[in-house]
């Protein structure tokens, strides 16, 4: 009986709160038990950074998802124009993955980020049943455990290589084979069966070529690696405006020739030892992209540019890293702010 009192009496006493309160207010008014927290916010206190002693670790008090630097410091002379997006995967929007080779290197262009490259990666080698030895999310490396191929005389292992891309957006996959002989504990310099990488390469391309549009993401791999990409405009101290592109130079030299010819340029001459593009601009074909760049250039339906010859200069900064400068090769006017950097993002956004 005194339980069933109790019960009774806290019952009572609820039924009279709840009856004493003007509708709902008691609940989720302001002043209520469930009151409206979601503008609790503007109100919060600045602390000062959490002080950590010295000799301790403070690397669990960075931010998990800091605000990458802006690179692009380069904004249009004149009156402003909302430019248009550079391509995502440049010069070939429309393949989501593409097999690149310069030299005896290969590599696969992939239309996603590294994060969303990653798991691609990781549900290739489970569903082709390859063990995986070491995987680093941080670093961009999984490593094969040793395999038994069919008609090879050795075991090999395979160390698949997540880059960002040289365009924001897009990510570059390299792979190494090895063999199961001499120093296994270290990865060559070169695979030791190149034609065992390239098979291994178009499998992996392929399965993310027909996955793409459910690949999921990894936080962490997306967090180590930018999604800034690889170029940028800047401008100098001496107030031309240029492309640093983060590669070595013989490759460098070999995407913006493509580039050129993807922007519109026809490359009349070329030397490679002084790092020297020689082109003419053709302008654009298509009648929307025309009319934009016709704003750009003051308005009117003919493009002042056409027609003009311009020399591009590609100087080496250190082992993996270029600069690119476009200038008049004639003795005509010398380009407005506004054209150098037009054309500069139109080269930019097709170098990859």
């Amino acid at each position: 009986m005194k339980r069933i009192t109790t019960v009774t009496t806290r019952a009572a006493l609820m039924t009279a709160m709840l009856a004493g309160a003007s509708g709902c207010g008691y609940l989720f008014g302001d002043d209520g038990v469930f009151r409206d927290t979601s503008e609790d916010y503007k109100h919060a206190r600045e602390l000062p950074p959490i002080d950590v002693p010295e000799g301790k670790d403070s690397a669990a008090l960075q931010e998990i998802y800091p605000i990458p630097p802006i690179r692009e410091q380069v904004v249009m002379a004149g009156e402003f124009e909302v430019p248009r997006p550079t391509p995502l995967v440049a010069g070939a929007a429309e393949d989501v993955v593409r097999i690149q080779s310069l030299g005896e290197e290969s590599w696969a262009l992939v239309g996603i980020a590294p994060g969303q490259l990653w798991p691609q990666v990781r549900g290739f080698l489970n569903s082709a049943g390859i063990p995986v030895a070491r995987a680093d999310a941080e670093a961009g490396l999984i490593d094969s455990g040793w395999l038994e191929l069919e008609g090879q005389s050795m075991a090999s292992r395979f160390r698949f290589r997540i880059e960002q891309g040289v365009q924001r957006g897009s990510s570059e996959l390299h792979v190494l084979q090895m063999n199961q002989a001499g120093d296994v504990n270290r990865w060559p310099e070169q695979s030791d069966n190149v034609e065992q990488e390239g098979e291994m390469l178009r499998a992996v391309a392929q399965f993310i070529a027909n996955s793409t549009d459910s690949a999921p993401v990894s936080m962490i791999a997306d967090r180590a690696m930018s999604a800034s990409g690889k170029i940028a405009l800047e401008e100098a101290d001496e107030g031309y405006t240029y492309i640093r592109l983060g590669l070595p130079f013989s490759r460098a030299w070999a995407s913006l020739a493509k580039a050129l010819e993807d922007s519109a340029f026809e490359i009349t001459d070329r030397d490679r030892s002084a790092g020297s593009y020689y082109v003419t601009y053709l302008g654009v074909d298509e009648e929307e992209e025309r009319g934009w760049f016709s704003r750009l250039f003051g308005g009117g339906d003919d493009d002042p540019l056409v027609g003009r010859g311009f020399l591009l200069s590609v100087a080496r900064e250190g082992e993996r890293a270029v600069t690119i400068r476009l200038r008049p090769d004639d003795q005509g006017r010398a380009l407005e702010k506004q054209e150098e950097q037009t054309l500069l993002s139109q080269i930019k956004g097709n170098i990859n």
